[in-house]
C-alpha cells in the first residue's frame, strides 16, 4: 500500500557541489561534486574512512560542511536545519526506544511534531503496512528479530513523508539470510514510495544488487560514478576494479593498431584477445583485469596451440558446494578461476587452458 501523501508528491533529485568537510589539517570529503536522481537509488560505497557518511551526514544536516553546496531539487538547503530538510534518516543500530511500542517508535517524530492525533494514527498505519509490521504494532522491540526491527527503523523514516531517504548501512547488523530478505524491501519501498534514496554501504554486493547509481569513493573523492553493471565490467582503475570484487591483474602489452580488434594482449601468463584497447599505442604497458567467473576451464589438449589462452596446472581447488574456487599456476603466475556447479571436488594437477571473451579483458593503466 502506497501512503496517501506520496501519491500527489514531486520527486526531487540531491545535488552536492564541490562538497568538503575538513577537521583541523584533515581532509574527509575533498571537493565531491554528484546528484542523486529524482526517485531513484544512489549508493555510496568505498572502504572505511572514504568519506561516505561523512557525505551522508552533511546531506542530512547533522554535520556543517566547510565549503560547498547542497541542494534538494532547485532548492539551496546547505544552511537549512536538519529537521527542516525533509530527510528520512535509518541508523546502522536502529536507535529504536526499548520502553515503547513498534507503533509509539513509528510515532514519536510525529508526536513532537504535533500532527493531529487522526492523521499520525493513519500516517503510523500506512508506514507499518509498507513495511508489513502492522501486525507487531503492539510489540516491544526486544521482541522482534534484527530484521524486525529494521523494518520498524524504515517505518519512522518514512513516516514523514520524507523528500530523501538516507541509509547509513541499515543492513551491516543482520546474518546473511535477512541481509538478502531486507535488501528485497528496500528496493520495493523505494520504488513504491519512488522517494529519493542515497544509501552508504561497503557492501559490494548490497551495491550491485540494488543501485541505480553508484558513487565509489577513495580518501574522500570520487573515483567512479556509473551503473552497478558498467562500474563492475568497465572500472576505471586497478582499485574500482579490485574494490567491486575479485580480479586477476596481469601486466600487460598491446599489440595491433587500435583500428583493428580484437587486439592481441600479451602477458606472462599467456596471450588473449581484448576489445577494450581502445587508441592505446602498441607495446603499450597496462595491466590486463579478468574477472574469475569470465575464465572458461577446458583440457589443455582441447585448445589449439595458436588460440589466445592461459596455459597451466591447476595449483589448488576450493570446492564451495554452488561454485568451485581454482587456483591455476601459469608460468608463475596464479590466476583465479570460478567454476559455477563444479562436477568434481577437486581438479589439482590437472593441465588446463584458461580462454575468455575479449570484452571480459579489462585494460587498465599501471
Amino acid at each position: 500500500m502506497i501512503p496517501s501523501g506520496y501519491r500527489a508528491r514531486s520527486v526531487i533529485s540531491v545535488t552536492v557541489e564541490n562538497l568538503r568537510k575538513t577537521y583541523g589539517q584533515a581532509v574527509a570529503v575533498d571537493g565531491v561534486t554528484m546528484e542523486a536522481p529524482k526517485g531513484g537509488l544512489t549508493f555510496l560505497l568505498g572502504p572505511s574512512g572514504c568519506g561516505k557518511t561523512t557525505i551522508l551526514r552533511m546531506i542530512a544536516g547533522f554535520l556543517e560542511p566547510s565549503a560547498g553546496v547542497i541542494r534538494f531539487g532547485d532548492r539551496d538547503i546547505t544552511n537549512v536545519s536538519a529537521e527542516k530538510r525533509d530527510c528520512g534518516m535509518v541508523f546502522q543500530s536502529y536507535a529504536l526506544w526499548p520502553h515503547m511500542t513498534v507503533a509509539q517508535n513509528v510515532a514519536f517524530g510525529l508526536e513532537v511534531r504535533k500532527v493531529p492525533t487522526a492523521e499520525l494514527r493513519k500516517r503510523v498505519g500506512e508506514a507499518l503496512e509498507m513495511v508489513r509490521m502492522h501486525a507487531y504494532a503492539d510489540r516491544k522491540p526486544n521482541q522482534l528479530s534484527g530484521g524486525q526491527q529494521q523494518r520498524v527503523a524504515l517505518a519512522r523514516a518514512i513516516v514523514y513523508r520524507p523528500d530523501v531517504l538516507l541509509l547509513d548501512e541499515p543492513l551491516s547488523n543482520l546474518d546473511a539470510k535477512l541481509r538478502l530478505e531486507m535488501r528485497g524491501e528496500i528496493r520495493r519501498i523505494v520504488d513504491d514510495l519512488r522517494v529519493t534514496a542515497i544509501y552508504v554501504t561497503h557492501d559490494q554486493k548490497e551495491s550491485l544488487s540494488l543501485a541505480d547509481k553508484m558513487v565509489v569513493l577513495r580518501e574522500g573523492r570520487i573515483e567512479q560514478v556509473g551503473g552497478p553493471r558498467e562500474m563492475y565490467e568497465r572500472p576505471c582503475n586497478r582499485f574500482v576494479a579490485e574494490f567491486l570484487g575479485e580480479t586477476n591483474f596481469l601486466d600487460a602489452t598491446l599489440d595491433g593498431s587500435a583500428t583493428h580488434t580484437p587486439r592481441v594482449v600479451k602477458t606472462r601468463a599467456g596471450m588473449l584477445e581484448t576489445t577494450t584497447g581502445g587508441d592505446q599505442p602498441a607495446s603499450a604497458n597496462l595491466v590486463a583485469s579478468v574477472r574469475p567467473e569470465s575464465l572458461r576451464m577446458h583440457p589443455q589438449n582441447q585448445i589449439a596451440a595458436d588460440r589466445p589462452a592461459l596455459r597451466g596446472v591447476v595449483a589448488e581447488t576450493t570446492y564451495l558446494g554452488e561454485v568451485a574456487q581454482h587456483r591455476v599456476d601459469c608460468n608463475g603466475v596464479n590466476i583465479k578461476v570460478f567454476e559455477l556447479n563444479p562436477r568434481h571436488l577437486s581438479r589439482r594437477g590437472e593441465p588446463v587452458a584458461l580462454t575468455v571473451d575479449a570484452d571480459q579483458v579489462v585494460l587498465l593503466e599501471r
